[in-house]
């Protein structure tokens, strides 16, 4: 069986993580600099990763055929979703939180180059593109290198121009504020509530109990133990990458629950 084409200067690759034989992961020129991949990543058919300084967190998923390319850094935060046929610019710089989804198609760029300069073209620039935590395009959205901040999210189509505010949703061409209509894509949701909801899920789950624990804040966890602890309020885990812990990772994710390293 064939291996994905990888070429890097310094090559960090996690454990669990399948990348599809048809994938390229290297630099502009030749050899990448840099390459990190967490743990428990899919990187998916024909998927072209051409950047000299890539980093992407644990449990991300990467679908067929997107392309991520560009001279900048790019750096993709835990839990990322990337659906098929997906365009990542990183030639401006591209920086993606934790818990994101990039839905089939879309495009996310950082730079426009192409008219003739000498005859006065005026669109020739490159700007970084800042995505937060939690935030969410749906399919084939186009999105200009603006700052979007947590849990913002852009429906189908939406073609992004301007800044995106905390957990507002955006939707048309240019893309606009629908939230007075559509409301939030996130509730407030208490601790107490949350903590009951995992809990369940825990018991839903089928895993076996004994290397996990649910707790509700950060100081009841112990990070001595060979215990798996989920800290509700703050979103964080204790990692230890036991059988018991990756199984129940991949139980919440993607739509249940998301929870990155303490």
């Amino acid at each position: 069986m064939s291996s994905p084409k990888i070429l890097a200067d310094y090559l960090e690759i996690g454990i669990n993580t399948i990348i599809e034989p048809s994938a390229v992961i290297r630099g502009i020129n030749g050899n990448a600099k840099r390459i990190i991949i967490g743990d428990n990543v899919y990187i998916g058919e024909s998927v072209q990763i051409i950047c000299d300084d890539f980093e992407m967190g644990d449990y991300g998923k990467i679908h067929h055929h997107t392309n991520i390319h560009g001279y900048k850094p790019c750096k993709i935060g835990h839990n990322i979703w990337v659906g098929q046929y997906c365009i990542l610019d990183t030639i401006g710089g591209l920086t993606i939180g934790n818990n994101c989804a990039v839905g089939a198609q879309t495009q996310l760029w950082s730079h426009i180059k192409f008219g003739d300069t000498l005859e006065g073209c005026r669109f020739l620039s490159d700007k970084p593109l800042s995505i937060g935590d939690d935030v969410y395009f749906s399919g084939k959205c186009v999105v200009s290198p603006v700052n979007i901040q947590d849990k913002a999210m852009a429906l189908a189509g939406s073609v992004i121009t301007k800044d995106m505010e905390f957990n507002t949703i955006y939707a048309g061409v240019p893309a606009m504020s629908v939230t007075d209509k559509l409301g939030y894509q996130f509730d407030t949701i208490s601790v107490d509530d949350k903590y009951k909801k995992m809990i369940e899920y825990l018991s839903h789950s089928g895993v076996n109990t004994s290397k996990i624990k649910i707790v509700r804040e950060r100081s009841e966890a112990i990070l001595e133990d060979n215990i798996s602890y989920f800290i509700v309020a703050t979103r964080e885990y204790t990692k230890k990458l036991s059988d018991e812990e990756i199984f129940f990772m991949k139980f919440l994710l993607p739509e249940k629950a998301k929870f990155t390293p303490l």
